[in-house]
């Protein structure tokens, strides 16, 4: 008897007004994390990590501007200037401009709001971790909404079209000249600290894209590429691609098996395939986004 094919159950999309309200909700979300981060942990710290946030630190200890005024006052002309010249590149989809407007504008809100709130602590180090952490999850969750909240992020944009400088190149850039700056105004300690804030940063909002379900994946070069392609459906119960390649130096086909696993799987596909061919050669890297069937849903 042919063994039934399981059913997948397809999770039904959202609702478009549900998916508009889930993501402004997400812009609105991220962008107060950012905000209240800002008032607790980095302003009264002096940890000035980049971008409109950490110019609007440098004003206030300077020249003594309001933060948020100071970030009202550069977002905004950004985004303009943004719709101006970058055209379509920032207005192609209208709604990832008007999220992206209302993080522009909310974001400084509520950094006016909580202005008055009591720091987090007084420990540059701790201010510049949890600073870090706090912005980067902010960001994060802003990201996965297909949204930003402007500032330098767009100048980067501005600077990489007319200049044909990377974009990755024109942020880091940016971030450094503040970085530099605030070693000028604070001290050369206060930007070593800035740097380990903007290092959170990143990780931080690298976490929250991809999550904490790192995978492995399997590239896996064998003679007997039919039997390990058996082991691997039958004793992991993972699903197997088949690739074609060509060795470099024969020039000859082999095939080449792809299998993505978790983490608790590696040894054992190892072990499979070392039992099977010894002398096969076997890649395992991270993965760190899966989607599909047996990992995380789309």
């Amino acid at each position: 008897m042919m063994k039934q094919m399981k059913r997948t159950r397809v999770q039904e999309p959202l609702n478009p007004i549900h998916k508009i309200i889930f993501e402004f909700g997400h812009v609105l979300l991220g962008s107060a994390i950012v905000a209240i981060t800002f008032n607790i942990f980095l302003l009264p710290n002096r940890i000035a990590s980049g971008g409109v946030s950490g110019i609007s630190i440098l004003l206030q200890n300077t020249l003594g501007f309001e933060p948020a005024f100071t970030q009202w006052g550069l977002n905004i002309p950004l985004f303009i200037a943004g719709v101006l010249l970058l055209g379509g590149s920032l207005v192609g989809s209208i709604m990832y401009g008007v999220k992206t407007f209302v993080g522009t504008v909310f974001l400084p809100f509520v950094v006016f709001l909580t202005r008055d709130w009591e720091p987090a602590t007084t420990d540059p180090l701790l201010a510049a971790l949890f600073g870090g952490i706090g912005v980067g999850l902010g960001l994060g969750i802003v990201f996965r909404s297909n949204s930003s909240t402007g500032g330098t992020d767009l100048a980067a944009q501005i600077v990489n079209k007319y200049t044909g400088m990377s974009l990755g190149a024109c942020v880091f850039t940016m971030d450094g000249l503040v970085v530099i700056s605030s070693a000028f105004i604070f001290g050369f300690e206060y930007a070593l600290y800035a740097l380990i804030g903007l290092f959170v940063t990143g990780k931080t909002i690298d976490l929250v894209q991809t999550g904490l379900g790192y995978s492995k994946m399997a590239i896996i070069i064998s003679n007997y590429e039919e039997e390990v392609k058996q082991g691997l459906l039958t004793q992991v119960d993972r699903g197997v691609t088949k690739l074609v390649g060509y060795g470099g130096y024969t020039n000859h086909e082999r095939p080449v098996l792809m299998c993505v696993v978790g983490r608790n799987e590696v040894t054992k596909l190892t072990h499979i395939v070392r039992t099977i061919d010894p002398n096969a050669f076997v890649i395992v890297s991270n993965a760190s986004e899966v989607l599909g069937e047996g990992f995380k849903k789309n």
